[in-house]
């Protein structure tokens, strides 16, 4: 099992022979989608669907409805290649299995639309990792790895920590890092680093290193 951190929601998922590529948004290096056996697109956000980075790989796209309606319009040669999947569908992605869950975006104010969102639980053999995309909506279910977004102008640090103790995953993987400065990802990174209990290893890695 290889977990690879791309530019800000990005992450590129390695095992077995397979890999997979969540959110390679706007903010993500193009080359993370090279080799990819697939996408999944979490939500129609810029910073996590960008229609170029699909463009540069053939592999299939995975996704809601509101994303694909997106790609169906603004990259049709993509479209050819789209699935769409739907709140708590289990399927397999490049080879992997996955569950979707969830299907809002975080509030960002009451007085806004709330879009359509649906993260991922992928499976690696007898581990599982959960990226929520833009959501704080809990796995239902343990996972081992949790992708866990730490600045958003739709949240507080507090609501960050408080997510990835409801989650309870041994691992916590920084994601969403586009949005702070250093100085406020550092602030971030020492709550979280405080605040979770002992059995909860947390960590922000620079663009294209791997967990280890």
């Amino acid at each position: 099992m290889r977990i690879t951190k791309f530019g800000h929601a990005c992450i590129r998922i390695e095992h077995d022979g397979h890999t997979i590529v969540v959110d390679p948004g706007g903010f993500t290096q193009p080359e993370a989608v090279d080799g990819a056996d697939a996408v999944l697109i979490t939500h129609e956000h810029p910073d996590h669907y960008f229609p170029d980075h699909l463009a540069r790989t053939d592999a299939p796209v995975l996704t809601i409805g509101a994303v694909a309606k997106r790609i169906r319009e603004e990259a049709p040669d993509v479209a050819e290649r789209l699935t769409v999947v739907s709140p708590g569908d289990s399927f397999e992605a490049g080879g992997l299995p996955v569950r979707a869950v969830g299907e809002l975006h975080a509030v960002i104010h009451p007085d806004l639309p709330r879009f359509d969102n649906s993260g991922y639980v992928v499976t690696l053999g007898d581990s599982t990792i959960y990226h929520p995309g833009d959501a704080l909506t809990p796995p239902g279910e343990p996972v081992d790895v949790l992708c866990v977004v730490v600045s958003a102008p739709w949240m507080r640090a507090a609501e960050a920590v408080d997510f990835a103790r409801l989650v309870g995953a041994p691992r916590n993987l920084a994601i969403h890092d586009r949005v702070y400065s250093e100085a406020g990802l550092g602030i971030v990174d020492g709550h979280l680093t405080r605040l979770l209990p002992d059995s909860q290893s947390y960590v922000r890695l620079a663009d294209g290193a791997d967990l280890e």
